[in-house]
């Protein structure tokens, strides 16, 4: 595969590539939010995991609930100010920006997240300084990300957002707002945009069990030990243990989970940062 981003041109032919590329795996109800499984094999995962292995140890941030890598350098108000990726994001993530079509430059900035079993992410909105578009590569264990109505378009007070989230639907202005969950499979690439990204919380429960009910907008991705019924082209990864595919509606986390959220900073500093 080249390494060049694919140009794009008009608005118009903007759509229509993202519609011709994407189409066949959106999910759910809710437009511009994209599941493809098994994005990178499981020998591309051992490589990517074990380059986040390899990291200098100052190169984890500890925090209350996961630790985490920063690459591309410090975002700040005044926007990024910028680090090169490593020749190993790279890779990857040019070729995210190719496949998905989405980015309007090459991506410049990926956090690496680890998450022990039963850790997890607080409902949380991506910062203004990102282009609204964010690609998230799972890899290790699979996860439930759940995606919740932000409080301000639900027109609702900060004690309210409990009950809020409760809910499976609300209504604003005759758009129906639904809280769903999208199954991270390990390998799988997950991409939204839009009112996912503008108008939706996501986050991932801290919980060893997630459980897969309705509101699970790509139930079909998890491949269950007590179920022989797969889905057209779903290829099963190998490298996923049997105790951390979903057994009866539940979904077990068992080992770590690492991400890796790609996103554009589109303003740059020029006083770039030295590795």
């Amino acid at each position: 595969m080249e390494d060049g981003i694919i140009t794009k041109g008009s608005e118009h032919g903007e759509q229509e590539t993202e519609k011709t590329v994407l189409r066949p795996f959106s999910v759910g109800s809710l437009p511009s939010i994209y599941y493809i499984p098994d994005f990178v094999s499981p020998a591309e995962q051992n490589h990517l995991l074990h380059q986040v292995n390899v990291a200098p140890v100052t190169k984890w941030k500890m925090l209350k609930n996961r630790r985490l890598q920063n690459w591309g350098g410090v975002v700040h108000e005044k926007g990024l100010l910028a680090q090169v990726l490593p020749p190993w994001l790279i890779t990857v993530t040019q070729r995210i920006a190719k496949e998905t079509t989405l980015f309007p430059a090459p991506i410049n900035h990926v956090l690496v997240n680890e998450y022990l079993p039963g850790q997890g992410i607080m409902p949380h909105q991506d910062g203004p300084l990102y282009h609204p578009v964010v690609a998230i590569l799972s890899l290790g264990s699979p996860a439930l990300m759940h995606f919740t109505p932000h409080a301000r378009i639900l027109g609702i007070t900060q004690e309210g957002i409990d009950e809020q989230q409760q809910q499976h639907t609300r209504s604003q202005g005759g758009k129906e707002l639904s809280t769903f969950s999208v199954a991270l499979m390990p390998g799988s690439l997950l991409v939204f945009k839009d009112s996912a990204y503008e108008d939706y919380l996501h986050g991932i429960d801290e919980s060893s069990e997630h459980m897969l009910d309705e509101t699970v907008v790509n139930a079909y991705a998890c491949i269950c030990q007590d179920d022989d019924r797969h889905r057209d082209g779903l290829r099963e990864v190998q490298s996923m243990p049997a105790e951390e595919q979903c057994t009866k509606g539940i979904l077990r986390r068992t080992g770590t989970r690492v991400s890796l959220t790609c996103r554009h900073v589109s303003k740059v500093q020029k006083n770039f940062l030295r590795l």
